[in-house]
């Protein structure tokens, strides 16, 4: 696959010094402080544990230079591409104690996002073939949001909403709150700006027949099974943009792409994404 374009430093850098804030505490590193030479220097190499599709490497090289602004960090596996059980993703050389220092955040950023693109590729290895592409969406960690969307970019999916702002998703309680789904949609349209979309959560078919009717652009179907979806499918009759959601596993996802749906949205490679397994290794 081709890498995802990588996010700016400027929107990086400052969550890698809040991660190391957190970590450094009131005093700094005080057993790197206690037992390593102050002008030590060291090379060490970032290894996978296990097999995987890596993100992150952008998040681990800033914070390494935040403690040691002349540390060198090459990667060897790019973010979106894999890593074989054992491979070499990165070599690092810098001063003993800032690398030691900045080490657990580093692997903390490049585990969790990495196990966010490994999870995402399962899906997307798992409907080739199909139309379907697969879908993040807001159930992100919070203050991390842009850094597990990218992630999931670097994975092979792509992004739903990045926030409430940004894409008009009425939701089952909007249409209660609303009405019903005909006047939620016309307050819908008359609010939204001319590139502005609007997509409606259904559960039945009967709720699909009226967002059709009433213009929808994209029309979430909720925990419908395969049965169903495909019958959505056939009335939708490519009039809008159909995306699955609800009970995505990897046991599922194939059988719900042959649907013919659009796209299927999933939580799970976002909040329940398993951390690559990755290590950092000093040379001796």
């Amino acid at each position: 696959m081709t890498s995802p374009a990588p996010l700016p430093d400027l929107l990086l850098e400052p969550l890698a010094r809040a991660a190391l804030t957190e970590d450094l505490g009131r005093a700094g590193d005080i057993t790197s402080q206690a037992v390593i030479p102050p002008h030590a220097t060291v090379r060490a190499r970032l290894e996978a544990r296990a097999e995987g599709r890596i993100a992150g490497n952008d998040l681990a090289r800033l914070a390494f230079r935040a403690l040691d602004p002349q540390a060198q960090y090459t990667a060897q596996v790019l973010d979106g591409a894999d890593a074989a059980k054992g491979a070499t993703v990165a070599e690092i050389s810098g001063n003993a104690r800032a690398l030691l220092s900045a080490e657990r955040v580093a692997l903390n950023f490049m585990q969790r996002l990495s196990g966010v693109a490994t999870a995402t590729r399962a899906l997307v290895k798992a409907v080739e073939g199909t139309k379907a592409r697969i879908v993040c969406t807001r159930k992100t960690t919070p203050g991390l949001r842009v850094l597990e969307k990218y992630a999931v970019r670097c994975g092979g999916g792509v992004n739903h909403r990045f926030g409430l702002d940004d894409g008009i998703l009425i939701k089952d309680n909007h249409i209660v709150a609303a009405g019903g789904i005909a006047p939620v949609l016309k307050r819908a349209r008359a609010a939204a700006g001319h590139m502005v979309r609007i997509e409606i959560e259904v559960d039945r078919l009967d709720q699909l027949d009226e967002a059709l009717t009433n213009g929808a652009d994209a029309i979430l179907l909720d925990n419908m099974d395969p049965a169903t979806l495909r019958e959505a499918v056939k009335r939708n009759a490519g009039r809008a943009a159909l995306e699955a959601s609800g009970n995505v596993r990897l046991d599922t996802v194939r059988a719900i792409a042959e649907t013919g749906v659009d796209y299927i949205s999933s939580g799970a490679i976002t909040h329940s994404a398993a951390a690559l397994d990755l290590a950092l290794d000093f040379e001796s």
